[in-house]
């Protein structure tokens, strides 16, 4: 079952050439919050099987097992979704059986924008928007991002590091 809960990050390393992690970034509690109360309602509804005529009990167990094999689901894949960065790339992973990989070099970054909605902004998280030269990608947009203003420092202090911007100016 390994397989279906954890990404493994390290398959896509490019370690011949010397790439490293700097940092793999994980959701945010917050995006499990959908997943967490589907498996309650399905409790819920498991709970109530007892007290519906028993011609009928099989409904609730139903329905609440088809509630809470979807929430699981949705926490596995929200689980299951990586954003890497590494001192040569940035990169995503995600998808439960099937597995999808986007990748950009960091020279090909143009603009980060980082927005925190209000909500996001209290419980410390954010969205992240890649740009560049490129018109579809897929790694534009990483959602619910814990500690974004730190996981943005990271990606520019990489970028900075790597020579792409120029020479740094004391």
């Amino acid at each position: 079952m390994g397989f279906l809960t954890d990404p493994d990050i390290g398959q896509y390393l490019l370690r011949d050439e010397g790439e490293v992690v700097v940092d793999e970034v994980r959701h945010h509690w917050t995006a499990y919050v959908r997943a967490g109360l589907e498996i309650l309602v399905a409790a819920g509804l498991l709970a109530l099987s007892p007290f519906v005529p028993i011609d009928l009990a099989w409904l609730p167990m139903v329905v609440g097992g088809a509630v809470a094999l979807h929430g699981v689901w949705l926490g596995l894949g929200e689980h299951m979704d990586r954003f890497v960065i590494t001192n040569m790339r940035v990169f995503r992973v995600h998808g439960v059986l099937s597995r999808q990989h986007a990748t950009m070099p960091l020279s090909r970054i143009l603009d980060i924008t980082v927005s925190k909605p209000f909500v996001g902004r209290v419980l410390g998280y954010g969205h992240f928007c890649f740009e560049s030269a490129a018109q579809e990608q897929g790694l534009r947009d990483i959602r619910f991002v814990g500690r974004p203003n730190e996981r943005d420092q990271a990606i520019q202090r990489v970028v900075q590091r790597s020579g792409l911007r120029g020479p740094r100016v004391n």
